[in-house]
Parts: structure tokens; sequence; C-alpha cells
């Protein structure tokens, strides 16, 4: 491994109407605290030492008079926005953060609520009480019975989320036009989620099915809670529609009459859940797939290079398993998985030119092809609300767009000031409002935790604390998704067409399985996209979905896409019954045991009062030999899954054992880079530098001097939040070759100054004090931003030439910043630097400038390898970015002003719902955070 060197606007409306409506609308007024016991608490082995946030707030649900006021006043409902503060403030306040000062920036996670603190008591039926305390109002369930318990989780999950549920469950079902309006970003993320995990209704119910059979005893309890989960869900559902609390987006999407309460809520159902573990598991639980993408780059590198160069070339930029890569299993432990072949067999690489999409969107009827808008009368009450839901409900590309986020920090109990392990830990699931995580403590027979939970999925705690230990997650997407190119056929035995839809399976010619959903909308207040519908239609084979459709030897194929955990979205069930229950967790070989049930692609971490552990979850697949996973491969016997069965696909897996895994090493980071030595990255751009990098340096050296603490390794976490990736761990290089001769330009001596300067300074993009708005270096931070896309393009496109500099720029965004002006994430996302061409511009400059590189690029392509024509042209780049005025640099948004820097980073909470959020300082950093020192054990 490379070791571093460096270091609202209010709309006004009438007071009157505002008020007139809400005293028809608002919910129910907040409940004293009674005089019954506080919620009661287990042993808690934490002893104060648990700490978590969760921005904004743990509220996500306001009535229709909620929101109005929020236009009119800026007012919020209680508690949906009281941990904003606390979680940006620690931008500010890290440098100077003690153990004691953690309180300011965190919530105490401990069990229980003590009896001055308790806000609200609720009893939805005899064996369960929900208890919410004064400081975030997080619901702290208490079952007698177990049914009890999931009841009341599902019952305190509605209260919290339910418009936000009902939403994913719609999403999940590929519905959401139907449900939110046919705002073109609604339809463009229907469209992709639709893609990757289309259901009939009869494969959400074959899903819980499958467990029911397959997971015994306890998969068989899973779906019981799930059900009393639901029935909680329902429970409230009904009260709040009748009382007429309900979340006022129902009214604003036109699904119940604001006067009349005329309308309904749709019941959730036991399948809403399978639904909605697809999205999550979509989302942040998936791994590899890009095979036809990564075809082509290989196919442009050998056209430019010839066969055997060629092929070089792109392998050195696949960095399967580069040696400089950050590892988390850093010991040397190899865990060989999806490794190259030596010689490839099956390969099915698409003929030039053949390839095309498959078309996905069919039938289009009015807005859907025409863009019209058209405006619905409405009481004048609702006008400031009007257009609320225009540009969509989601990111259109929340699905389309890459994702790979959280980060874990953990230290060994023998390296910490206490001599308990310490941990930093949690996943970045981007900003929401309300979050798509919400807290809970559960707290029932066989159940036993405290943290977060995807909202609608909330059986168990999915991430979070127990009696005497916590664990977390971050995003592994090691490779369990291949793509096959499925030879067509024709019935009659004729010669097929490429859009034939049928397929070859074992000699057979058997028909596609076409999957379709039919969408239709009208127009809303909240959503004023005309009348208009399209029915979106996927076809399925044996093979998986497919994708695309191309020659292949001169033979027409169909690519398909097939994800190991396809048909199995809700199998992880039981993993996470497992870690909520203290009969089962004790120790970290237990843990262990119970993450092995999770088939989400996930890094699991592990902390208790005397070690640390950590498990790579996921189907991982045992492949035909000779198979290259990171390309297309034939749909033939041979090169099958091995022990394929595509009735429900499953397959052999790996064992355990094989599985990157680990307990007690001195210290663990992940940042969604490499687990280990051997361990294949699924995609381009694991190389010498990633943002992992800005972990490992930190914890790496807090090790070396002994004695860590919790607010020490917050520290490290912190600072790596704020800190540049391109300017900590590629600008030294990048200084070294322009200051290879004299500059002799004043302009751009003077842009090499401030950039030297904002190196020297820690290469941070933060305030210069809490509040100011100004990054401390501003015109380097911006020069930055405009010399990274300009200088790649210098150092790589005369080498590689046009095509395959563009092919490899599909397989890798060339940045990532925060203001994600060129990057894949999103503007005000947060999530930064994981994506880019950080290590391609490190090694490369390392080798022009002669230094030792391991697993350098096959070839130089700074100014051809030149020292001096580098030069040249990375300083030429930077005279053209020294030239760009903020104005183009941060072009503004809706939300910021042209040439607002600091705006342009800013994190803000993605309004889901009608209430808005004040935006927050940058922070590369966990959504759900805790930090964790558990002083005793069991």
């Amino acid at each position: 491994m490379r070791r571093r060197t460096g270091k609202l606007t209010c709309t006004a409306i009438a007071t009157t109407a505002v008020l007139a409506l809400g005293a028809a609308l608002a919910g129910p007024l907040p409940q004293p605290a009674r005089a019954e016991p506080a919620a009661a608490a287990v042993t808690d082995y934490c002893r104060g030492q648990c700490s978590d946030i969760l921005p904004p707030g743990q509220n996500g649900n306001a009535t229709l008079a909620d929101i109005l006021a929020n236009k009119a006043f800026g007012t919020r409902p209680e508690h949906s926005a009281d941990q904003l503060g606390p979680y940006n403030n620690l931008v500010a306040g890290y440098p100077t953060l003690t153990d004691d000062k953690l309180s300011d920036f965190f919530n105490d996670s401990s069990f229980g609520v003590p009896a001055d603190q308790v806000a609200k008591v609720d009893k939805p039926r005899d064996d369960v009480t929900i208890t919410r305390d004064k400081k975030t109002g997080v619901p702290h369930i208490q079952g007698t019975t177990r049914e009890g318990t999931e009841f009341g989780a599902g019952y305190a999950a509605a209260q919290d989320r339910l418009w936000l549920m009902d939403l994913f469950r719609h999403v999940g079902r590929g519905e959401l036009t139907s449900f939110a309006g046919g705002a073109e970003a609604n339809q463009g993320l229907e469209q992709s989620f639709f893609g990757q995990a289309p259901y009939k209704e009869e494969d959400y119910q074959a899903q819980i099915d499958y467990i029911l059979a397959s997971q015994g005893e306890r998969g068989r309890q899973a779906l019981a809670d799930a059900q009393a989960y639901v029935d909680g869900i329902n429970a409230y559902r009904k009260k709040a529609k009748d009382g007429r609390y309900f979340p006022g987006e129902y009214v604003l999407t036109g699904k119940i009459d604001a006067i009349t309460n005329a309308g309904e809520i749709e019941p959730f159902k036991l399948t809403d859940l399978i639904a909605l573990a697809s999205v999550v598991g979509a989302l942040f639980g998936n791994g590899g797939g890009g095979e036809v993408e990564s075809a082509l780059s290989l196919l442009a590198a050998q056209r430019k290079y010839g066969l055997a160069e060629g092929t070089e070339v792109w392998e050195s930029f696949r960095e399967r398993d580069d040696p400089e890569a950050a590892l988390t299993v850093h010991d040397g432990t190899t865990f060989p998985y999806a490794a190259k072949p030596a010689d490839a067999k099956g390969t099915a690489l698409p003929d030039p030119g053949s390839l095309t999409p498959e078309q996905l969107v069919h039938d289009k009827t009015g807005s859907a092809k025409t863009g019209a808008t058209k405006r619905v009368r409405a009481p004048k009450k609702l006008e400031p609300l009007r257009g609320l839901y225009d540009d969509g409900v989601l990111p259109r590309d929340l699905f389309s767009r890459k994702h790979g986020m959280s980060n874990a920090l953990l230290v060994s109990g023998k390296h910490t000031a206490g001599g308990h392990p310490v941990a930093v830990f949690g996943p970045q699931t981007g900003y929401f409002a309300p979050q798509l995580l919400m807290l809970q403590e559960l707290q029932g027979p066989g159940i036993s935790a405290r943290g977060a939970s995807f909202a609608g999925v909330g059986m168990y705690v999915q991430l979070g604390r127990g009696q005497d230990y916590a664990w977390s997650a971050t995003t592994s997407a090691q490779d369990v998704t291949d793509t096959f190119a499925v030879e067509l056929c024709s019935p009659d035995g004729s010669a097929p067409a490429k859009d034939s839809t049928y397929y070859r399976y074992h000699g057979s010619c058997l028909p596609m399985e076409k999957i379709e959903r039919r969408n239709a909308w009208k127009p809303t207040v909240a959503d004023s996209t005309a009348e208009g519908s399209y029915r979106l239609q996927v076809y399925r084979t044996k093979y998986g979905l497919v994708t695309h459709r191309a020659t292949v030897g001169g033979k027409p194929v169909a690519y398909t896409l097939l994800r190991a955990s396809y048909r199995h979205e809700a199998d992880s069930i039981v993993g996470f019954q497992m870690l909520n229950d203290p009969g089962y967790v004790k120790d970290a070989k237990s843990f262990q045991s119970a993450a092995q049930h999770i088939n989400y692609t996930f890094n699991w971490f592990y902390a208790d009062s005397r070690q640390t552990a950590y498990y790579n979850s996921g189907l991982n697949l045992v492949r035909a030999a000779d198979v290259d996973p990171s390309l297309p491969v034939k749909a033939e016997p041979a090169y099958e899954w091995r022990d394929f069965d595509p009735t429900v696909n499953t397959a052999a897996y790996a064992p355990p054992a094989q599985h990157p895994r680990s307990v007690d090493q001195d210290y663990y980071v992940s940042w969604n880079n490499r687990q280990a030595k051997g361990y294949t990255a699924a995609g381009f751009g694991n190389g010498s530098v990633h943002r992992g990098n800005l972990l490992d340096d930190r914890v790496r050296a807090l090790v070396e001097k002994g004695g860590v603490t919790r607010a020490a390794l917050t520290r490290a976490m912190a600072e790596a939040a704020v800190t540049d990736l391109r300017g900590e761990d590629v600008l030294p290089e990048l200084l070294k070759v322009v200051r290879s001769a004299p500059i002799t330009d004043p302009r751009t001596a003077k842009a090499v100054q401030q950039l030297e300067s904002w190196q020297a300074a820690g290469a941070q993009r933060r305030e210069t004090s809490a509040g100011s708005h100004t990054y401390g270096h501003p015109d380097a931070v911006r020069i930055m931003d405009a010399w990274w896309p300009l200088l790649v393009e210098a150092e790589f496109k005369p080498q590689l030439g046009g095509e395959l500099y563009d092919a490899l720029r599909a397989n890798l965004t060339v940045d990532e910043a925060p203001s994600a002006g060129h990057g894949p994430t999103g503007s005000h996302a947060g999530s930064s630097f994981q994506y880019g061409w950080w290590s391609y511009v490190d090694k490369d400059l390392r080798a022009v400038l002669g230094e030792d590189v391991k697993g350098p690029l096959a070839r130089e392509y700074c100014g051809g390898g030149d020292l001096s024509a580098c030069r040249d042209a990375l300083l030429t780049s930077l005279q053209q970015a020294v030239a760009k005025p903020a104005t183009e640099v941060y072009p503004g948004d809706a939300n910021c002003a042209a040439g607002d820097q600091w705006c342009a980073d800013a994190l803000i909470q993605r309004p889901l719902g009608g209430i808005t959020h004040d935006k927050a300082h940058w922070q590369n950093r966990p959504t759900f955070q805790q930090v964790v020192e558990f002083p005793a054990h069991r």
C-alpha cells in the first residue's frame, strides 16, 4: 500500500388562511408526560459512552397545516430539524473536541428514557408502550410480547415516516408516477428503478414463500414480526386518516380531499415490504454490473493499440487488484475473488457498431410525449404549495447514478486510552427530508437494540447498538452481478432478428417473459404535469433482464443482467433479526455469524468492550472456471454460475471463510475502498488514491501514537470529512511537475502559490469561522475545482485519443467534487471523492517524475512521458482554470446564486415532503453516525 506523504425563501400567505386550515387539519396536540413509569430499560453496558446523530430530525410527518406554516413563517414541526444543528456544528467544533464535548454534537444513545426526560407516551395496544424523549423525539418501544413490540415499531414508523414509506413502496413497485405525479424526474427515476428490479405481483409473494420454506424457524418468526409491523403501520394509518392528522402530501397529490376527508391511504401489505427492501438493496446493497460498458472501453483500447497492448492498457485502468490500494484488512491476508483468469473463456464482446440499448418505455400518451403542464383548480389556501413536486418528488438519478457510500473507523482496545475498542461509524445515505433512515429503540422478547432502520422495513434495527455491542456497515459493492450474452432464436427455426423475443436455453428456443407496468397520472396541486401515461416493459430470461441487443460473431444476442440477490430482496431479514437478538450476538464470532445471513453487499463492523471485528457479506458467486466477471459471457451451460437454478435464481456461493473477515486487527477503516488483497474491485478506480486514504492515514497515525479516545477518532473522521482528496493526495505530485522549472507567468505563479498554501494548510474546504460561509483559501479551492477536469483531459486525451478517453470516462467519471459540477452523486449530496481519476493522475505523474510506482499504468500519458511536455500541458490547463470566474465554476442552481462557492458545496436536505430545511456546511460524512466505546460486557 502506498503511504501518504501529504498530510426559503418563505412564500408569503395570509396568516388567517393558515390558521383557518390549521384548525381543521392540525395534528393532535402533543401530549404532556403522563404519570406513567418511564420505558423500562435493560442493562446498558455502554454506561453513557454511546452516541448517535441522524439529521435533520426524527419527525418526518407534517400535516397540511404544518406544511403551510413552513411556507408562510418558516416554522417546522417539533423534532423535524433539531439534529441538523449539532450535526452541522461539528465542522467548527471538531478541532477542540474532547470526550466530554461529544454531547454537543451527538445524542446520548443510551437505552431507555429517564423519567424527567419523557415527553410523550403512546400505548397503541396493551402489550406495547412507545415513549418519546424530550430532546429528539426518538421512539423507545417497549413490548411485553414480541408481536406487540413489532406492532409498536410499525406504529411508530408510521407516526414518523408514513408519507415516505408510501412513496417508496410505490417506487419499489414501479408505480411512482401514478402515485406522486408525472413530473419528468419522477418518470426518470421510475424508469431507472423498474429496469433494475421489475417484478410481477406473484414474484413478491414468491419471495415471502421462499423465506418461509428456506430459512427455518427464524424465517417464520421474521415474517411474523414483519406482519405485526405492517399491522402497526395500518393501525396508525387508519387512526391518522380518521383523525385528520395524516401527512399533508396526501392532499397535495390529490389522494385525500382537504375539506371532506374523502379519499384513502392504501393499506400496507406484507408484499410491500419486499418492494421496499428491493429499493434499499438497489441503492446500497448491490455490486457489479457494467460489463457491457467495460466491453466497449476494452474494444476501444484494442482498436487504439492493438489486441495485446490494448488489453494491457485497459487492464491497467481497470485496477482490479491494485497493490497500492488502501485496504480494510491490511494484515496481508488474501481473499481471492472474481479475479482475472489467465486465459478467459466464454467472453462475448459485441461486434463493432452492433450494440443498441433495450427500449424500456412504450406507448406514451399526453404529457409523457409533450411535457405539457396544466394548472388545476385549488383552494386559495393551497396556492403557496402549487408546483411543490414539479421537479419531482425524488432525484431522477437516484438509482442510475453510482452509489457506494458510508465510512467506518475502529481501533482495537490495545491502542485506546481506556483499553476498550473505540468505533466511529455510519452509513452515508444522502440528505433527505424526511431522512430515509429513522431512529428507534426496540425492547421486547428476543429483541434489544437502538439505532437506525430504513423507513418501512424497520422491524429490526439495521445499524446500531445492542446491550453490550454496536455494529455498522459500509457498502462493499463486490461483484455479484453478471452480464450474459443470450443467443436469440426463432420458434420456427428461421434465422432470428436482433429484436427477437425468443432465446436459446440448454438447446431449447424459449419465449422471453414480458414484465409490464402501465402508469398514468393527472395534474395535481403539487405536480402540474398534464395528464399522461406510458407502459414500461422489461423482458426477463432465465439469465436475467434484457438490457441491450447486439451481434457477437455475427449472431444476434440479447445482453442480460443477472444480480445474485434478484428474487431475494428480503432474504437478509434473518441476519438483521440475529443482530437484534441479545441471545444470539454475544461476541465477535457470533456477530460474524449473523452478518453471514445478510445477502446485501456490505462491509460489517463490530465493537464491544473486548473486541472489534469485520465481515464482508453478500452472495459471492462461484463462477465457472476461467470466466472473466468484468466482461459479458456467453449464456451457455459451460459458463453459468455453479449449481445455477434459474427458477428461484440460486447458485453456489463462496463459503464464509472465503469472505474478507477479521477479528481485532489493530484498526479498521472503510470508505468503500478495497476490502483485502486478492479481493477484486468490481469497478474502476480503486488504486493508489482513494478517499479511504483520508481515513487510513489519520487512523494509522493515531494508532502509532496510542491512547486513542472517542474524541480523537471523531476528530480524524471530521477532518477527513472537510478535506479535498485531490488537494491532499494528488496536488503534491502536480506541484512537483509544474515546479520542475521556473514559472515565469506572474498570474500562473500566483495560482501555484495559492495552491501550495492551501495544500500546506490541509487542503480543506472549511469555513474561516462558523457561519462565515467563506472557505479558507477560497481562490485555491476554486482553481482546483476548475483545474481538475481540464488537467485530466490535458494529461490523458492526447495519448488515449478521443474514443478511448470517452469510453474510459463512461466507466469512471473524471471528478466528484462536492459541488457535483462533474460527478455522479448529484448536487448538495455530501458524498464526494469516491469516483474519479485520482489514481490515474497520481500513478502517471509519479511515473513521469521517475518515482517508484507499484501497479503502474501500461503507458506514460502526460506529455507522452516527457517531463517538460507534461509540465507544459499541466500549466496550459492551469492557466485555463485560473481564467475561469467563480460564476462559471459554480454556475448556480435553484438553491444557490452563481459564484457562491460555499453554497455550491452545501448540504441540502432534499425535501421528499412539504417541509424544507436550512443549508448546512459541506461534510463528506455518514448521514447516521455512531460514536461508541463499551466499558463493560455481559
